[in-house]
């Protein structure tokens, strides 16, 4: 008598899920609390009350076109020199940083410590108020323009030289040693081939740099500043005072983020094409 062959093994009653399974069970309950959570926040939330406090029509209008012409221009200025003036010492920071001279070491290390563990505001009150006090009958060129464009300056010259020390640390050591042996000298093979070649590996970063400036430019108003020298969290905020609403600071979010955002994409482009082989 011939037996039947033997049938598919029956399932096991407690078959352990695959691994594409579990990712797609822990990826589905992360959904499910997140949708919950916007859920809660969208039932729980006093829309009229926000809506009356920080979206009043009448006050967006009375805000134009001085909130572009002022503030934002103002937040522009602030940012763009002091960014100018970062990028210039930073960049000599650096140099020192990489120097064989151990003074200069050890110069460009307390810079960047100091300058890096300070928070920004307490630079800005320095500027201030320390400087002028230092050197009595002395003012800083530029009056308000000039110490913010110091104070921002100051610190974000502390993290570029961080960051120029790192791309030019990333270009090949055969790059210095063939520009040597062409005959070119120390300093002028780091000017017209090593530079030049960091520049390019640190422009992501250093856009990430601009916008952290342009929103820590909102430190002006520690300064003191006149009508016409004010940015836009410092406008926001004169304006939310004087109609007891809070629209005005937030449509100055909105102008902060009309900038930050675009700058944010284009930095996640020029990281997206660093990262690939054939643009090295």
């Amino acid at each position: 008598m011939i037996s039947p062959p033997p049938g598919p093994a029956a399932r096991p009653a407690g078959r352990r899920l695959t691994r594409r399974q579990r990712r797609r069970a822990v990826r589905g309950i992360q959904y499910a609390v997140l949708a919950a959570a916007v859920a809660a926040v969208g039932l729980l939330a006093d829309w009229g009350r926000l809506a009356e406090q920080f979206a009043q029509g009448e006050l967006v209008g009375q805000l134009f076109p001085e909130i572009l012409t002022v503030a934002l221009r103002n937040t522009v200025l602030y940012t763009l020199s002091g960014f100018a003036l970062g990028l210039v010492l930073g960049l000599v920071v650096a140099l020192m940083r990489l120097s064989s001279v151990a003074p200069y070491r050890w110069a460009a290390i307390v810079y960047i410590e100091f300058f890096r563990g300070l928070p920004a505001l307490l630079i800005f009150i320095f500027v201030g108020v320390a400087v002028p006090l230092a050197f009595p009958g002395t003012e800083i060129p530029g009056g308000t323009y000039g110490k913010v464009a110091l104070g921002l300056g100051l610190v974000a010259a502390a993290y570029m030289a961080e960051t120029f020390r790192a791309g030019i640390q990333a270009v090949p050591r055969g790059q210095l040693e063939a520009a040597r042996s062409l005959g070119f000298s120390y300093p002028r093979a780091m000017v017209s081939v090593i530079i030049p070649q960091a520049f390019r590996i640190v422009v992501p970063p250093l856009t990430n740099e601009l916008v952290l400036l342009f929103k820590d430019s909102s430190l002006v108003l520690f300064l003191g500043v006149t009508l016409n020298e004010r940015e836009l969290t410092k406008f926001g905020r004169d304006l939310a005072g004087q109609t007891a609403n809070s629209t005005p600071i937030l449509v100055a979010g909105v102008c902060y983020l009309l900038v930050t955002v675009p700058l944010g994409l284009v930095v996640r482009r020029l990281e997206a094409r660093a990262a690939r082989p054939g643009d090295r």
